[in-house]
C-alpha cells in the first residue's frame, strides 16, 4: 500500500482540492485591497478584544475598498455556548462592524466563501488531510492519551522539549500497512502533520505591528484532524484563509509563537502565506501591576457591560480606536464633528506593548461624545435605554417629553457643551432635580463659601424681591447677579476679589452658588441661567421661598 491508498481508506469520500480550489475562485480586487477576518470561537460572551478586533478589521477593510469577514471558529464543540455565534454576530452589527461576509442570523451564509462556522466545512479539511497523507506530509497516529502523558513524563525527566517530535514521535514512521491494518481494526486515531522542520535552523518573519522576528523552525507534528473528523484550530485556519483569499490576518498577540508553525503549514500545502499582524493585549492596572483584561475578573471585559451601563457605542469605538492609534485624539480634538470613518487608521502605528483599558478614561471620551449629541439624540438615546435597563427613569423622562427634551438641550448647540453626562445609567441622578417631586426629596443643601443661614436668606431673599425676573435674557440676568453681589459686599468679577480679598466677602461666583444649591441641592450643575428658564417662573419661586 502507498500513500494515495492510504490516504483513500482513511478519506474515501473525500473530494480532490481541485474541486474546493475551483469552487472558491480568487477574489476580483482592487490593488491593494486588503481581505482582512475576525474568526471568534463561541465559547463565551463576546469580549472586547474581540470588538478591538473587529474594529481594526472592518476598517482596514474600508480604508482599502477590501473585504471584511467573520469566521465563527467552533471546532472546540465542548466549549461552545449556546447562540454563542449568534451573540457574536449581533455585537458586531449592534456597533455598525457588519461584516461583508459571514454566517446570518438563521444559519445560512452572508457571501460565496462559506460556509462560515468551521463545524460546516468539515469535508473541506478533510478534503486538504487527504492531499497531505498523499504526499506524505502527514499521517495516522495512534497513540493514546495515557502513552502521551508517559511521553511527556519522560520528556520532562529528561529535560527535553515537550511535544510530538523526532525520536519521540512514536507513529511518524509506521509502515504504511502497519498503519492501515490498524484502522482496519478499528483501532482509534488521529492525523498528524509531518513537520520537515529543524528547530536547529532560523526563519525569519516580518509581522505588520512587531516588525522583524527570528523563530526556530517548527518541528513539531501536530494534530490536524481529531478523532471525531474535525480539524484543529492551527490546521482549519490555513484552509480557510487560503480558500477565502485572506490576505492579512489581524489577531491578539498570543499567536505569535504559532507563526513557525502556521508558516509551515502554508508552505507544505502550498498555499500563499498572508501577512499577520499581532496586537498587543488589552491590559488592567491592577494594584501596582498590570495583567491582562480578564473575562472572569472585569465586568468591562463584556461588550455586554457597555450596552447594560449605556455607554453609546460611539464612545467604546472611539476610544479602541484611541488604544489602536495614539494620534486619533489629537485628530478628534481638530475634527470634532467629523464622523469616525475620516479617521485615517494605521496599522503599523499600534503599539507593541499591551495598551492600559482605562475606564476613567473612556467615560471621559463618552463624555465627549455625548456632548456633541442634540438634545433630541440624548433623549430618544435615554428613552431607548432605560425601557431595557430602568423603568424608573423611562417613567421620567416620558411624563412630559417636551419638558425632558427642554432639560438635555441645556448647553447644547454652543462652542462648550455640557459634559456631565457619561453614560445613559448616570441620567436620572444627573437630571432627578429638575423634576419638583424629586427635588422635594432633598434634604440636605451643602453650602460652599456662603454657608451662615442668616447670610444664604439674605441673598435669596435679596434676589427673590428686587433681581429675579425669569423674562431677562442670559446678559441682563448676569448683570442683575454682579449688582446683587455689589449691594451685599461681594466683588461684582472673581478677578477683583483676587486682587483685594480683603474688601469684599467674596465675589458674584459665590452669589450665584447659594441660587444654584437652592434650586438645584448641588454646586455643580450645568448652565444656571438655562436651568431656570426651564424650570419657570414659578417653580423657581417655589423653590427659592422654600
Amino acid at each position: 500500500m502507498d500513500n494515495k491508498e492510504l490516504a483513500n481508506l482513511i478519506f474515501p469520500d473525500a473530494k480532490e482540492i481541485s474541486y474546493y480550489e475551483e469552487k472558491y475562485p480568487r477574489r476580483d480586487l482592487p490593488e491593494g485591497a486588503e481581505v482582512v477576518r475576525v474568526a471568534p470561537s463561541p465559547t463565551g460572551f463576546v469580549h472586547v478584544g474581540g470588538l478591538f478586533q473587529g474594529i481594526i478589521a472592518r476598517t482596514i477593510a474600508n480604508q482599502t475598498n477590501g473585504v471584511f469577514f467573520v469566521r465563527i471558529e467552533d471546532t472546540d464543540q465542548k466549549r461552545e455556548i449556546e447562540n454563542g455565534a449568534q451573540e457574536i454576530i449581533n455585537s458586531f452589527e449592534e456597533y455598525d462592524l457588519a461584516p461583508d461576509e459571514t454566517v446570518n442570523i438563521d444559519g445560512t451564509d452572508k457571501g460565496n466563501y462559506g460556509p462560515y462556522i468551521q463545524s460546516k466545512r468539515k469535508e473541506i479539511y478533510q478534503s486538504y488531510a487527504k492531499y497531505l497523507i498523499e504526499q506524505g506530509k502527514a499521517y495516522p497516529c495512534f497513540c493514546t492519551p495515557e502513552e502521551d502523558k508517559i511521553r511527556i513524563e519522560n520528556q520532562t525527566k529528561a529535560m527535553e522539549r515537550t511535544g510530538y517530535y523526532g525520536k519521540w514521535a512514536k507513529c511518524r514512521n509506521m509502515p504504511i500497512d502497519m498503519a492501515a491494518e490498524r484502522i482496519k481494526n478499528g483501532d482509534p486515531y488521529i492525523v498528524r502533520f509531518k513537520s520537515p522542520g529543524n528547530p536547529d535552523k532560523k526563519i525569519k518573519h516580518k509581522d505588520v505591528i512587531k516588525g522583524n522576528i527570528d523563530f526556530p523552525e517548527n518541528d513539531q507534528d501536530i494534530v490536524i484532524i481529531k478523532s471525531d473528523g474535525l480539524p484543529t484550530y492551527h490546521f482549519a485556519h490555513a484552509v480557510d484563509d487560503h480558500l477565502m483569499g485572506t490576505t492579512l490576518v489581524t489577531r491578539s498577540d498570543e499567536w505569535v509563537s504559532s507563526i513557525p508553525l502556521h508558516i509551515q503549514l502554508f508552505t507544505e500545502l502550498g498555499f500563499k502565506v498572508p501577512k499577520y499582524a499581532h496586537t498587543a493585549p488589552l491590559m488592567k492596572q491592577d494594584g501596582d501591576s498590570k495583567r491582562k483584561l480578564s473575562k472572569r475578573k472585569d465586568p468591562e471585559a463584556a461588550v455586554s457591560y457597555y450596552t447594560e451601563e449605556g455607554i453609546p457605542k460611539e464612545a467604546v469605538k472611539e476610544y479602541l480606536m484611541n488604544i489602536a492609534n495614539s494620534n486619533f485624539e489629537s485628530w478628534r480634538k481638530a475634527n470634532k464633528e467629523a464622523p469616525l470613518s475620516e479617521f485615517k487608521f494605521d496599522i503599523r502605528k499600534m503599539g507593541v506593548s499591551g495598551a492600559l483599558f482605562d475606564m476613567v478614561k473612556l467615560l471621559d471620551v463618552s463624555k465627549g461624545v455625548i456632548s456633541r449629541y442634540s438634545g433630541q439624540e440624548v433623549l430618544e438615546n435615554v428613552i431607548n435605554w432605560s425601557e431595557k435597563f430602568d423603568k424608573e427613569l423611562n417613567d421620567l423622562v416620558l411624563r412630559d417629553k417636551e419638558y425632558s427634551l427642554k432639560i438635555f438641550n441645556i448647553e447644547r448647540g454652543n462652542n462648550k457643551p455640557r459634559k456631565d453626562i457619561a453614560k445613559w445609567s448616570d441620567v436620572k441622578e444627573s437630571i432627578s432635580y429638575m423634576f419638583s417631586d424629586k427635588f422635594a426629596k432633598v434634604k440636605d443643601f451643602e453650602y460652599q463659601t456662603i454657608n451662615e443661614p442668616e447670610e444664604i436668606k439674605k441673598v435669596i431673599s435679596e434676589y427673590i424681591t428686587n433681581y429675579f425676573d425669569i423674562n431677562d435674557d442670559k446678559q441682563t440676568w448676569f448683570d442683575k447677579m454682579k449688582d446683587l453681589a455689589e449691594k451685599l459686599g461681594y466683588a461684582r468679577e472673581v478677578k477683583e476679589y483676587k486682587q483685594n480679598p480683603e474688601a469684599y466677602k467674596g465675589h458674584v461666583g459665590d452669589i450665584s452658588t447659594v441660587i444654584r444649591i437652592t434650586l438645584t441641592g448641588r454646586a455643580n450643575t450645568p448652565d444656571l441661567y438655562e436651568i431656570m428658564q426651564v424650570l419657570g417662573e414659578n417653580e423657581v419661586k417655589s423653590r427659592l421661598s422654600k
